[in-house]
């Protein structure tokens, strides 16, 4: 079960992620989406960032969560601006909830995605994630 005490944690920024054309073309291509120029990055294009930080925050001892048994029930981004080529981005994550339903852990985390220099917001991610409940044999 997850520490629910642990709701409202914020985690610090990470080191700048520089995203380039090439990992522009790369995300649109595994969607299907035409590559382009690969200079505005797909709306979702911010989960790449969020992934890597919640994945740390998931492995963190303290919020009790096994991301192993882990499916992904619910994804949002509410954008400001589009992610472009170029952009130095920085993400910090929020426990927004923590608690257990039906014998099963759900957790979910913001991401606040700004710029590196000057810190203007870009984009929020909102990802909820469900452990399953081991099996009895």
């Amino acid at each position: 079960m997850p520490d629910t005490t642990i709701t409202g944690r914020t985690y610090p920024p990470t080191e700048p992620y520089e995203v380039g054309r090439e990992k522009i073309r790369e995300f649109a291509a595994v969607l299907g989406a035409p590559p382009g120029d690969g200079s505005t990055a797909p709306p979702t294009f911010p989960i790449v960032l969020s992934l890597h930080v919640m994945k740390r925050v998931l492995d963190d001892p303290d919020l009790g969560f096994d991301f192993a048994r882990a499916v992904h029930r619910d994804q949002r981004f509410e954008s400001v601006r589009p992610v472009r080529a170029g952009d130095r981005l920085t993400v910090t994550i929020e426990i927004v909830a923590a608690e257990s339903v039906d014998g099963n852990d759900v957790v979910t985390l913001r991401g606040h995605l700004r710029e590196a220099d000057g810190g203007a917001p870009v984009c929020t991610t909102t990802s909820t994630l469900v452990a399953r409940k081991e099996e009895t044999v």
